[in-house]
């Protein structure tokens, strides 16, 4: 095991990938230092024209914008990302500074770009180190080699490291070796300390991360909402159509009247339950356009109760206040809790009769839908349509209570009309 972990970082791919992660720092660092060089000697050399200072110092201060940009710490992040195995994130998008965060933005900003340019210099300082690392102790080890195996001879005339000399061919080789191996554990070494710096320094900020989570949640109840639309359509629409075909079918013969009223609420269910089906798709398609199309809501109430009589529920309905007056949110979510509690009714009971009231008072609506129980099997409250019934509550501030009350089954719901989600 011991062995192994010694050898591991001459034959690991991932030393070579940091390696050129590395070098590619100590390309970067060339034109400084030639620019650095290029100060000294103006500076140090008396005849050098004293023109080239205002270039100089423009190049200067060109050469100090590059690493607080923010596509350079894109590319870091990219390259830190493939070549030293980090797994970075993405910066996230650029968007204006919302109300009362655009002070905390703007100081996430400056200590991102800092912490960023201070990447990049770390990034050229190491990469310099391998660079000079490959341009001599490199070098000399594999003109040591090579001399061993008498490959240029000449090159080694007049040598002398310390007690050798060109006659010590063999120690010599042996030298070129420990200098390969070196070099490599060195590399390695400034690799593994480069892929523990990046995520510090190319990291994303306390901002950023907030921004990924508000993206993340905001897509988790885009979700979570199509989700509830397909659940409550679809599952309403399959639960009505599965009871009216049954019906048709069993007195297809003695009840044809029947049995065509039947088909035809199963096609007006079906029409729109499709409807349904293609708006939440056009939703989810990407770049698909924005939903425009009518939602119903609870002035579709008939409708919906003309379903659930065609199946055999006896709906007897109470209306109080001005329930055309709800705001479109609260009218449509309304709608879509009614229909769920009468699709559960006539899924868990069958064709019972169900008691809906509907009121809207002062600044509320009330929805109370009660029906009762048969069957052994008690009724849970953690099933999906319950759960989408309590997030649509939620979502508008609302309240929700659903229990078995002395043989009935009570969904008791409260949604106030001043809070359109």
């Amino acid at each position: 095991m011991r062995v192994h972990a010694l050898v591991d970082p001459l034959i690991s791919g991932v030393t070579y990938r940091r390696g050129v992660h590395l070098l590619l720092g100590g390309v970067l660092l060339l034109p400084y230092l030639i620019i650095g060089y290029t100060i000294v000697r103006v500076v140090t050399v008396p005849a050098t024209p004293r023109v080239l200072i205002p270039l100089l110092a423009l190049a200067v201060l060109v050469g100090c914008v590059p690493p607080f940009l923010r596509g350079t710490r894109s590319l870091e992040i990219a390259a830190a990302r493939s070549l030293l195995g980090v797994p970075l994130p993405d910066p996230p998008a650029t968007t204006g500074p919302a109300t009362g965060q655009e002070a905390r933005e703007k100081r996430e900003t400056r200590e991102t770009r800092v912490r960023g340019a201070l990447w990049f210099a770390v990034h050229l300082v190491i990469g310099g180190v391998v660079g000079l690392l490959l341009a001599v102790p490199v070098v000399l080890g594999v003109i040591f080699i090579a001399q061993w195996f008498g490959v240029d001879a000449e090159l080694m005339a007049g040598l002398r490291v310390g007690p050798l000399n060109e006659h010590d061919t063999g120690w010599l080789a042996l030298v070129g070796v420990v200098l390969l191996i070196g070099v490599l554990y060195t590399v390695a070494g400034l690799g593994a300390l480069a892929a523990v710096m990046a995520p510090v320094l190319l990291g994303p900020s306390a901002a950023e991360r907030i921004a990924t989570l508000e993206a993340h949640a905001t897509r988790l109840a885009e979700r979570n909402r199509l989700a509830r639309e397909l659940h409550d359509s679809i599952g309403h629409a399959l639960t009505v159509t599965t009871v009216q075909a049954a019906a048709a079918l069993e007195v297809l013969d003695t009840d044809p009247r029947f049995a065509r009223r039947a088909l035809t609420a199963i096609e007006d269910v079906g029409r729109a339950a499709a409807d349904d089906l293609d708006r939440v798709l056009g939703m989810l398609r990407e770049g698909g356009p924005a939903d425009r199309s009518p939602r119903r809501g609870l002035a579709d109430l008939d409708k919906l109760l003309a379903q659930s009589r065609g199946t055999g529920v006896d709906v007897h309905v109470e209306t109080e206040g001005a329930v055309g007056s709800l705001p479109a949110p609260v009218s449509r979510e309304g709608y879509r809790i009614i229909q769920e509690t009468l699709t559960n009714a006539l899924r868990h009971a069958g064709p019972v009769p169900v008691t809906l009231r509907v009121a809207v008072h002062g600044g509320s609506l009330a929805i109370d839908v009660a029906n009762p129980v048969t069957g052994s099997t008690p009724r849970h409250t953690g099933g999906r349509g319950l759960i989408g019934m309590r997030e649509r509550v939620d979502l508008l501030g609302g309240s929700m209570t659903a229990a078995l009350e002395e043989g009935q089954w009570k969904v008791s719901v409260r949604l106030p009309k001043g809070r359109p989600s």
